[in-house]
């Protein structure tokens, strides 16, 4: 079993061991949940008028300059979580991004019953579902195999 630390260790207390926290699953799980926003994003610099217009829709606020930001933040975030740089905080970032953009734009509390309804309810119980998903990839980090990975190389506590 992989794990972030160079040597076996002896101390049978070490969390991320006995959690059996395995770094090539970290890795592909990292890629596989950015996916979604590597394709939004680019779909998003290739119509940003468009995302602009949906954006101006729902009343928010200088709606260019948001359809850029959520290109930026999608597109950039996905890169940033494949390569597995600033991954906690990146995961954070775009888990917040996840939740605003469920409330902003799935808002199915405020739909009469139907299938417009289901749908924007399917969307944001996806949504939250990612949200949680980048939550836990905030609390254990990026793994081994990322660009954070030898930073976050520990050696194995002295056994005393």
């Amino acid at each position: 079993m992989a794990t972030t630390y160079t040597t076996t260790p002896a101390n049978a207390n070490d969390v991320r061991v006995m959690a059996g926290c395995n770094d090539a699953l970290l890795a592909v799980g990292r890629i596989a949940l950015a996916v979604i926003f590597l394709m939004s994003g680019a779909q998003k610099f290739m119509d940003l008028s468009g995302v602009a217009a949906m954006i101006g829709s729902k009343g928010l606020p200088v709606p260019q300059v948001l359809a850029v930001l959520s290109a930026i933040t999608e597109l950039g975030g996905g890169i940033l979580i494949v390569i597995g740089w600033q991954t906690r905080i990146v995961a954070l970032l775009l888990g917040l991004f996840t939740l605003v953009a469920a409330y902003f734009f799935h808002d199915f509390w405020h739909m009469p019953e139907g299938a417009e309804h289901t749908d924007n309810m399917i969307h944001a119980l996806k949504n939250l579902s990612i949200f949680g998903s980048f939550l836990m990839l905030a609390a254990v980090g990026a793994g081994r195999y990322s660009v954070d990975g030898p930073c976050t190389v520990h050696t194995a506590p002295p056994v005393t």
